[in-house]
């Protein structure tokens, strides 16, 4: 231990300082025996915290230290942020990285310690203090009963909402943090949820930082906070799309809502960290999975024409390219999944045109899909639970795929079909894979597109009747 060798230090210190000091007294006595190697042990043991080699009494001496640098700037006159000397910042650290150890999160929370960091974050003006005040909560809430407790803790919990009002982006960060931690226990997160529905300002909090962040770490943390809100209480969700900014939100006159201010923020990533626009674009699918979003974002002066045209970017120029392998989509099938969704429940709702580049996107998506599984087929690599169990995930994306573009189909023109013949989008190959994946399910699409095809292509229309039996007595 750091602290039990500075103390073994100053004692042999201190006997040699006695003992050769001039003109002192004789001893009376023998001196005392060095002291037992197993007492030694022990002590040490008693000091450690549950099976950690770190010592209560330093963690004791650390958090003493941190009340009496509090104490004593309260005391004081100046109004300058607190002082935070190196060697305590430094210590505080290492209990910060201390309470991802199961048993000093317990010991902490035994020790009182939420109670004393609750005290310095309401008195402190350091804003490094805070944070690592609440880091140090965040990594305790990691753990089952110290994340029960904490949140049962209303005065600490109503300090931490405040915080998401704080213009310190690394507390911030620690903030979010921490409250997704304890969302994501299920014995706790109706409590946070029952609390932010009576705190409106959580909301604006949340859409200023989308609005108005470049921090990236902070953005995604702020991102996974929201869409983990919205995807537990759809209730919150509708209140916060249609309620308007309170007359006493310090933000109000800048204030975006809040499908304006996720768009914002995934506009944000899409350069600096595209694989964090998985939780945005989820948020944004989730809003028009209800009326007062769906409202949110396609009402007159909305933002549902700009979502429109940033998600099709990412679909057309970010993902599933052509030069790609069909396995990509294994690996971007998260970020499709709600993109294509949102991109359909907007097109049905603002009648948007579909450029050649976005249908050309989905009979990809279609081919990848086929391709991979031939592939797979091929090579015989899956086990019979794994040809059972298929990914629920690529699954999802391949039904919203084929979905979206059966509606896309049934508006298609000669125009449009000819621009994506013409520009490689639609081969014999990519075409055959995506009817493949559209019957029967969808055959009236199919239908209306093969009597298109028997004046742009009549060739292929033919190889599409003789392949899955469609007839050739259809409408153009």
């Amino acid at each position: 231990m750091e602290h039990n060798d500075r103390c073994a230090e100053e004692e042999v210190d201190g006997d040699s300082c006695g003992s050769s000091t001039a003109g002192s007294p004789e001893m009376d006595r023998n001196p005392s025996p060095p002291p037992d190697e197993d007492e030694t042990e022990a002590g040490e043991e008693a000091d450690a915290i549950g099976e950690t080699v770190y010592s209560k009494h330093w963690i004791f001496s650390t958090l003493t230290r941190l009340i009496q640098m509090v104490t004593d700037q309260e005391g004081g006159l100046s109004d300058s942020f607190m002082e935070l000397t190196d060697d305590l910042e430094e210590d505080l650290c290492k209990v910060w990285d201390m309470a991802m150890d199961k048993d000093v999160a317990v010991f902490l929370q035994e020790f009182k310690a939420p109670d004393i960091l609750l005290g310095v974050i309401a008195k402190s003006r350091s804003p490094r203090l805070t944070e690592i005040c609440v880091g140090i909560l965040g990594n305790m809430a990691c753990f089952h009963d110290t994340c029960v407790s904490l949140s049962q803790n209303s005065d600490l919990c109503a300090v931490l909402l405040l915080l998401l009002g704080d213009n310190d982006p690394p507390t911030l960060l620690e903030t979010c943090r921490l409250l997704l931690t304890c969302m994501s226990q299920p014995d706790v997160a109706p409590l946070w949820l029952e609390r932010i529905r009576q705190q409106p300002a959580v909301c604006s909090s949340l859409c200023f930082i989308m609005s108005s962040s470049t921090n990236v770490d902070l953005l995604v943390k702020v991102g996974e906070l929201v869409d983990k809100l919205f995807d537990e209480d759809e209730e919150m969700m509708k209140s916060w799309v249609s309620t308007p900014p309170s007359d006493s939100d310090p933000n109000k006159d800048t204030q975006q809502g809040v499908a304006s201010s996720l768009l914002e923020a995934a506009t944000q990533l899409r350069s600096e960290s595209p694989e964090a626009l998985e939780v945005y674009l989820h948020s944004l699918q989730l809003l028009t999975t209800v009326g007062e979003g769906m409202q949110a974002l396609v009402s007159d002066g909305a933002c549902g024409h700009a979502v429109w045209t940033f998600v099709c970017k990412i679909v057309c120029e970010d993902l599933c390219q052509a030069d790609d392998p069909p396995l990509i989509l294994q690996e971007q099938k998260a970020l499709l999944a709600p993109a294509l969704a949102l991109l359909s429940s907007l097109h049905s709702s603002l009648q948007t045109d579909i450029s050649s580049e976005l249908l050309g996107s989905l009979i990809r998506i279609l081919h990848f899909n086929t391709e991979c599984r031939q592939s797979r087929t091929a090579a015989n690599s899956e086990s019979k639970e794994e040809k059972q169990a298929e990914d629920e995930q690529l699954k999802a994306l391949v039904e919203t795929t084929a979905e979206f573009l059966s509606g896309v189909l049934m508006e298609l023109n000669k125009d449009l079909l000819s621009a994506i013949v013409k520009e490689g989008h639609l081969t014999e190959r990519s075409c055959v894979s995506a009817i493949g994946n559209l019957v029967p399910q969808h055959i009236t699409a199919v239908q209306h597109l093969v009597g298109l095809l028997s004046e742009v292509e009549p060739k292929l229309a033919d190889i599409i009747k003789k392949d899955f039996s469609i007839s050739s007595n259809v409408s153009s």
